[in-house]
């Protein structure tokens, strides 16, 4: 083709091919000037609904009249050959563009805003491009913006079947369900559902996303695993990667790129203005990071100094309560309760804990009345917030409780969502009395043991029975026997109570986004793993923040083999509870099985840094010894790792959990027999899960270890 005339145009070179043909540069030598060729392949020209597409796409293009949108001169034919004129445009694809960690924000707004614009001209045409990806877009030497290829749009008007039946410009083969790119496609096209211009909106928060992390939000080492990755994951916040992004920006980017196209923009405009706003916000969000709090447990006051439970419980629910909002980061209450034993000074509280402020106070508990009195302290100076005396009856807890919470908020400058607003309050009535009981029952939950699970069980229970209809102590109920089948009892009656408890939770409080956390435990529990996907990603979308519904997700997705997932979950858990080395532990176990080494080392590093401050407070801490010794051990700490291992079985010798992670270290450590002699351990004091045993990568040492074969063959 190179050289040779088309009517009047003379070919001169091929600048790249796509799924409507392909396309060269040419001079027209008529008018003096050089142009773009689409040329349709012969043997699509061939097929009149072929044509009839290629046709109907250059009209298509000629009446978006927008300066970026590429310009359309004609449509003709020559030599037996059908082909489009359109205007030549010089310079670089958007993809030669994007640097490895992503744009300048100055930069990227340059791209975006004109970008979103473009498109919102080809929606208002009724125009959807499908096919929107970096190489479609070009950015001209002057910084111009013009988007190439609408080969794929459609119009939003119905089509006869011959339309339904085109083949897809990349990867997938699949005529009449698919049209686009597979790392840029929306659910609803990789589905082959009918889609709308708001497929445009998913393909441009993808880009979005790339423009500025450098990186694509979904992933996968095949077509299938990058296609269920965008059917199913969450992609991580932009802040993550950048911390000089605003905020702002990372709810734009997310809104596009829900699943469920009546949850992303409705019009590209819409994109459009949010974009534009965002200038504004870039000085102060670039300066400022989030705000932070630690909310200590209440000191009992009551002469009997037996209202330690209420005092935590009455702490741990503004913890809950302040956790749903976006801009405050909250310590979480393990990091904020282990603390007070080492130290009241809110100055190295603020240190220990990386918040700005902490909340402490009393309670006073008589009868029928409480006092309940709180402080904002700012750590740096000391200096009084805000404070408050709450002299109450006891019903009024609740309303005690939400003054607290939006005190706080108040206090903090942090400005609340309608969404926000609603989830730090109480939204139902609750018998007091009923209260009490399940304040006791989280009490002995946290002490993580299993005689305190069952006798939480028994508070749960006693709450019930006082109010039927109060949903929190059924998910109490459902997270104790989801633990205890895990980690002590395998029997199948913890297994129907977690199912049947955590049923009952969101059959009460549908909007509950813990209650949907424990559903989708129990449901993991049963391997009844898609059901338990779609509950992890309901709590998510009601509380992002929600550290139990990522960390049982990771878990759930390991049980399954799918590794990438579970790093994905494990990480966001770490981010939303950066005191937690469970999800640090288990994640560079998900990374050494998916070989990405260096990884595993960073994490076995992240995680060995919490631990030792774990452990500093809590020396005595099992779980923290025996995954701590994994971390020594990928950080060639070899010596060290045996003897926190040996330490932790020193604790509990026949507790099932610590002998499977010692059996983890010592595989690492290179030490086959032993290894295997405490994995047989584990496997006989309860540990049952096979799955979990045959996808942990600690134990690839061991595949071949004819002890370990014959353990594996006697598990059901």
């Amino acid at each position: 083709m190179i050289g040779k005339n088309l009517s009047h145009y003379r070919v001169l070179d091929k600048l790249g091919a796509g799924g409507m043909g392909a396309v060269y540069r040419a001079e027209d030598t008529r008018l003096k000037r050089e142009v773009a060729l689409k040329v349709l392949p012969t043997d699509m020209a061939e097929n009149s609904d072929w044509l009839r597409r290629f046709q109907r796409e250059a009209e298509l293009v000629a009446s978006l009249n927008h300066p970026g949108i590429v310009t359309i001169y004609s449509v003709e034919e020559a030599d037996g050959l059908h082909f489009l004129t359109m205007e030549l445009v010089q310079g670089q694809t958007l993809a030669d563009l994007v640097p490895s960690g992503g744009m300048h924000l100055d930069r990227f707004l340059e791209i975006a805003v004109p970008l979103a614009q473009a498109l919102a001209a080809a929606h208002d045409r009724g125009v959807t491009h499908r096919d929107l990806k970096p190489a479609n877009v070009m950015v001209t030497p002057e910084g111009q913006i013009k988007v190439l290829d609408f080969g794929l749009a459609k119009l939003l008007v119905a089509e006869d079947a011959i339309d339904q039946t085109l083949m897809p410009t990349e990867a997938l083969t699949q005529a009449g369900l698919v049209m686009g790119t597979i790392p840029y496609m929306a659910p609803e096209q990789l589905e082959g559902r009918s889609v709308d211009h708001r497929c445009d909106i998913f393909s441009m928060g993808i880009l979005l996303h790339e423009m500025v992390t450098g990186e694509r939000p979904f992933k996968g080492e095949s077509s299938a695993s990058l296609i269920s990755a965008i059917l199913r994951d969450r992609p991580l916040p932009i802040t993550d990667s950048r911390s000089d992004v605003p905020r702002q920006l990372d709810r734009v980017i997310q809104r596009c790129l829900q699943k469920d196209p009546e949850r992303r923009y409705q019009t590209a405009k819409d994109l459009r203005n949010d974009l534009e706003d965002l200038p504004a916000e870039l000085k102060p969000v670039i300066s400022d990071q989030p705000r932070s709090v630690a909310v200590l447990p209440l000191k009992d006051m009551s002469p009997q100094k037996d209202q330690d439970y209420f005092c935590e419980g009455i702490a741990e629910d503004i913890i809950n309560a302040l956790s749903k909002v976006a801009d405050l980061r909250v310590a979480s209450r393990m990091a904020a309760f282990q603390i007070v034993d080492k130290t009241t000074d809110p100055k190295e509280i603020g240190e220990r804990l990386t918040v700005e402020t902490v909340l402490s106070g009393s309670v006073r508990k008589a009868g029928n009345r409480v006092r309940i009195s709180a402080e904002l302290v700012n750590v740096q100076d000391s200096a009084l917030l805000w404070s408050e005396r709450y002299d109450r009856e006891l019903e009024d807890v609740f309303e005690v409780q939400d003054e607290i919470s939006e005190s706080i908020v108040k206090a903090l400058q942090v400005t609340l969502s309608p969404k926000e607003k609603k989830a730090i309050q109480h939204q139902a009535a609750v018998d007091v009395r009923a209260y009490e009981y399940y304040l006791r029952g989280r009490n002995l939950f946290h002490r993580g043991i299993k005689k305190t699970y069952e006798r939480g069980l028994q508070m749960f229970d006693r709450a019930i029975e006082i109010d039927p209809n109060f949903a929190a102590p059924y998910a109490g109920i459902a997270d104790s026997s989801s633990l205890l089948y895990l980690y002590f009892d395998k029997s199948e009656d913890n297994l129907k109570r977690a199912d049947e408890a955590s049923r009952k939770a969101l059959e009460l409080a549908a909007e509950s986004p813990e209650a949907h956390a424990s559903r989708g435990l129990a449901l993991s529990l049963q391997e009844r793993f898609q059901e338990a996907e779609e509950a992890f990603e309901a709590a998510i979308r009601l509380d992002p923040k929600l550290f139990e519904a990522h960390y049982f997700y990771g878990r759930s997705s390991w049980q399954q083999s799918k590794l990438q997932e579970a790093a994905q979950h494990f990480e966001r858990a770490s981010e939303v509870r950066p005191e937690d080395f469970q999800s640090l532990c288990l994640l560079s176990s998900v990374y050494h099985g998916l070989g990405h080494s260096e990884k595993a080392k960073d994490c076995h590093r992240r995680g060995l840094e919490v631990i030792e401050k774990h452990l500093d407070l809590n020396p005595d801490d099992a779980r923290a010894l025996y995954l701590g010794s994994g971390a020594l051990i990928g950080v060639g700490r070899t010596e060290q790792g045996l003897e926190w291992a040996a330490k932790a079985v020193e604790i509990d010798p026949d507790d099932a959990a610590i002998l499977y992670n010692v059996a983890c270290t010592y595989s690492n450590a290179g030490r086959l027999e032993e290894a295997v002699d405490y994995l047989e351990r584990a496997v006989a004091a309860g540990f049952a899960s096979k799955e979990w045993i045959l996808n942990d990568g600690d134990f690839e040492p061991l595949r071949e270890h004819p002890r370990y074969l014959t353990l594996i063959d006697s598990m059901s």
